[in-house]
C-alpha cells in the first residue's frame, strides 16, 4: 500500500504539505457551504457539496492521492459548468499537486500506511 504514496515528508516539508492540505480543504468546505446557502443552481450544488466532503478528507490527509485526483475532476467540472471562477482552477491545481506529492507525515495516511518502526 505504501507504493501509492510518493512521500511521507516530515520536518519543514511535512509542515508545508500540512498547511497546503489545510488551506485547500478549508476553501473547498467554504465553497460547499456557500453553495448550500445560495442553492440557485441545483446542477452545481452536487459538485460543490462533493468538493466540501473531499475538502474534509484532504484536511485529514485520508486517501490523499485519490482525494486529490477527485478534487481535480470536481473543480474542473465546476469550472466548465460555468459556476466556477479562477479559484476553481487554482483548487484543481492544488488538488493535483497534493495527489502527486503525497500526504506528508502529519496525516492519517502516514499513520495507516507509513513506515513502521519494529522494536527489537
Amino acid at each position: 500500500m505504501q507504493r501509492l504514496f510518493t512521500t511521507f515528508a516530515n520536518g519543514w516539508p511535512g509542515f508545508g504539505i500540512f498547511i497546503q492540505r489545510l488551506v485547500t480543504g478549508v476553501v473547498l468546505v467554504l465553497h460547499g457551504v456557500v453553495a448550500l446557502n445560495h442553492a440557485s443552481e441545483a446542477g452545481l450544488l452536487i459538485p460543490q457539496v462533493a468538493g466540501a466532503v473531499l475538502g474534509l478528507l484532504i484536511m485529514l490527509g485520508l486517501w490523499t492521492p485519490l482525494t486529490g485526483a477527485l478534487i481535480v475532476v470536481i473543480e474542473v467540472w465546476i469550472a466548465l459548468a460555468g459556476g466556477g471562477s479562477g479559484l476553481s482552477l487554482i483548487l484543481a491545481v492544488l488538488g493535483g499537486t497534493l495527489a502527486m506529492i503525497g500526504p506528508g507525515a502529519w496525516s492519517i495516511d502516514a499513520r495507516l500506511f507509513g513506515r513502521k518502526h519494529i522494536a527489537t
